[in-house]
């Protein structure tokens, strides 16, 4: 077999309801995975990898024009998030004894940074091959009040394809006004390949020996909570579909899984924190993070709208996401670890998707 040649392609995917032109990225490694990424919401449009049997396939939904991610309802496939990725109850928040009203986008609550969060915008970008990987450096700029916000925020999002079949994903931000600050990413995986059949079957890991219940908003108690002998815990390897329609109160509020875990290890060290596995393709998905918390999100609100790659629609539970990040509603809790930025700090943080065959 050849060897792959490392490599960036630039090309053109339409542009936004302003006119204003978007990029789309190919980063291929010597062993021929290949991450797409848009300069829209800097959004992973597809990601293949290979199976048991060498064949790469794409395990990410996503869209093939541009036109799906700018639908009102496209609930942020691939998509950076910020400046606050999940909840903050009521779009509301008290900093340094101002308070800051937020947008509303998810019932009462601000979700994922608002109506135009940074799954919304267009970011400037930068590929860069090197020896043995491929980086696509992504800025923006979040002007001082941008969906409410505070402080005039730059932030650097890098996405680094790997010889390992690794996506590494840093991000950098910092602020003039001290501000609130939690950034991650979206992707919607499907380690079958096939987005015909959805996620039940997948075995899934979560290092964490705790969990956030939430209100009937999907907003933090306050309360952490012991996974064990619960549905919520993911602390030894099973499958989604064991207990995700158990007769549990939190997870009849989330449709499923919509939860946040808090992860063992400690906040700011990179460290193992979940996994997931697809036993018919052998796929194998690692996430190492330096994040305080991981969401588990089973894809509870995709209905059959929204099209497919290939023809068809993504279907109930189609997809699941594992965000890194830290816990939904800090702003709020003061007994959460804070998510404040400060002038003359540097937000920084790293997570790590690995791919391989198991």
């Amino acid at each position: 077999m050849l060897e792959e040649k490392l490599s960036i392609l630039k090309s053109q995917f339409g542009e936004t309801e302003d006119g204003t032109a978007i990029e789309k990225y190919t980063l291929k490694n010597r062993n021929g995975v290949e991450l797409n990424v848009i300069t829209y919401g800097g959004r992973i449009t597809s990601l293949k990898v290979p199976n048991k049997v060498g064949k790469l396939e794409n395990v990410v939904l996503g869209h093939n024009t541009i036109e799906g991610y700018l639908r009102a309802d496209n609930p942020f496939f691939g998509a950076l998030i910020g400046r606050y990725g999940n909840r903050i109850a009521n779009g509301k928040f008290t900093l340094n004894g101002k308070d800051y009203n937020l947008a509303t986008n998810d019932g009462v609550n601000h979700l994922h940074g608002g109506v135009n969060g940074f799954d919304r915008v267009v970011c400037t970008a930068k590929a860069i091959v090197g020896t043995e990987d491929s980086t696509l450096k992504l800025t923006y700029k979040s002007i001082d009040g941008e969906e409410g916000y505070p402080g005039n925020l730059d932030v650097t999002v890098i996405y680094k394809l790997t010889k390992d079949n690794s996506v590494e994903v840093s991000y950098e931000a910092t602020t003039d006004k001290s501000t609130v600050v939690n950034l991650t990413q979206h992707a919607y995986f499907n380690l079958t390949g096939d987005f015909s059949k959805d996620i039940l079957n997948h075995d899934v890991v979560i290092d964490a020996d705790t969990y956030l219940p939430v209100d009937a908003t999907l907003i933090p108690t306050g309360e952490i909570r012991k996974v064990k002998e619960t549905p919520f815990d993911f602390t030894e390897s099973k499958k989604v579909e064991k207990e995700i329609n158990s007769n549990n109160e939190q997870l009849k509020r989330g449709k499923g899984y919509d939860h946040c875990w808090i992860l063992n290890g400690k906040n700011g060290e990179m460290r193992f924190v979940a996994s997931a596995y697809d036993q018919t393709s052998g796929r194998l998905m690692e996430i190492y993070s330096e994040e305080p918390a991981i969401q588990f999100y089973t894809g509870n609100f995709l209905d059959g709208t929204l099209p497919m790659l290939n023809g068809g629609t993504y279907a109930h539970r189609t997809g699941f996401c594992l965000e890194t990040q830290h816990y939904p509603d800090s702003p709020n809790q003061e007994k959460f670890p804070s998510t404040v930025l400060n002038p003359g700090e540097t937000y920084s943080t790293k997570t790590i998707f690995k791919f391989s065959i198991k």
